[in-house]
């Protein structure tokens, strides 16, 4: 119990700053609450906060961040994930290994830290904001590292909302076609929920279920990163291997969640509710995450995660375009 005082502070000043950047966030989607959560955390940084709110912010950047996962897998329906997995297994299977791939080699040559090109590796190949939010406390990224992921996101998420539709028109794609673009290459889901309606309305249903479809992805790639970063952490001999502690057990959770909103009779209002929950937490975390993040470190080392970004992305927009016309 005195545990829990100690960082309830912390944990209520995120719960209050997260209510206005969920509110905007509702009015301007394509910038999203956990955008605004990490910027409003980022601004308030240089506040020099009392010692009280330091535990509770550190417990909702990490633990809190996990929760938020677990509520998210009540989102999915996993009979129409599996339906149209089985038709889109090779689009995905080859545009997750091009973002994976690229974000290796391109880090490497542009010197970025391990952590970050996974980061934007994972937030291309997946789902954005809530693929790195899975991945982060597996492989035990900072908040910097974090905040230069989630900002590098963003951007492209924003310019192919915008993008992607006039490009599609341009080169005369079919709805299918464009919605398995949409898909595939668009990080957030918001940006693929605005990518894709407008071009049309069928084209936006296939790029939504093909996107939730892809969010499944966070289970094996979080599963394959904790063993991998458990093993590097090993090797270097920062500690013994232990399955129990290195196995993402909120993952479980997340995916526990999705079985349960599948096959279970619950009311939509709940599995709504359940949903939204999950993004606020989502927002509470990010906004922690921006409290603990040096703004103007960030900003002098912004510019090469940036570059990864619109590599990983090029490549994985490319490559969708390309297997569909070998497919």
């Amino acid at each position: 119990m005195k545990i829990f005082t100690i960082k309830l502070p912390g944990i209520i000043l995120a719960a209050v700053l997260a209510i206005p950047a969920c509110l905007i966030g509702t009015f301007f989607p394509l910038v999203g609450s956990p955008i605004l959560g990490i910027l409003s955390g980022m601004l308030l940084s240089v506040w020099r906060r009392p010692v009280l709110f330091e535990e509770g912010i550190k417990y909702t950047s990490k633990k809190v961040l996990q929760y938020s996962v677990v509520l998210m897998g009540f989102g999915l329906n996993l009979f129409n994930i599996i339906k149209v997995g089985s038709q889109t297994l090779e689009l995905l299977v080859f545009t997750l290994a091009a973002a994976f791939l690229t974000a290796y080699i391109a880090g490497k040559l542009l010197k970025i830290e391990g952590k970050t090109q996974t980061l934007i590796g994972v937030g291309t190949a997946i789902c954005g904001g809530s693929a790195i939010a899975a991945a982060a406390p597996v492989i035990r990224a900072d908040e910097k590292e974090v905040a230069h992921a989630i900002s590098t996101i963003f951007l492209f998420n924003v310019i192919a909302a915008f993008l992607f539709p006039f490009l599609g028109h341009v080169m005369g794609m079919s709805n299918q076609s464009f919605g398995l673009w949409t898909g595939t290459a668009v990080n957030d889901t918001s940006s693929v929920v605005a990518a894709g309606y407008t071009f049309s309305h069928a084209a936006g249903n296939l790029a939504v279920i093909v996107k939730l479809t892809r969010t499944l992805m966070i289970i094996p790639v979080t599963l394959v990163l904790s063993f991998y970063y458990s093993r590097k952490t090993t090797q270097k001999g920062q500690g013994g291997y232990h399955f129990s502690k290195v196995f993402p057990w909120f993952v479980l959770g997340f995916v526990t969640a999705s079985v349960i909103s599948t096959f279970l009779p619950l009311p939509v209002a709940v599995i709504n509710f359940l949903v939204q929950c999950g993004k606020y937490l989502i927002v509470m975390a990010m906004v922690s995450i921006g409290l603990n993040t040096n703004v103007v470190k960030l900003v002098k080392n912004g510019g090469k995660p940036i570059v990864l970004g619109f590599i990983c992305w090029g490549v994985l927009s490319i490559v969708s375009l390309a297997v569909q016309w070998w497919l």
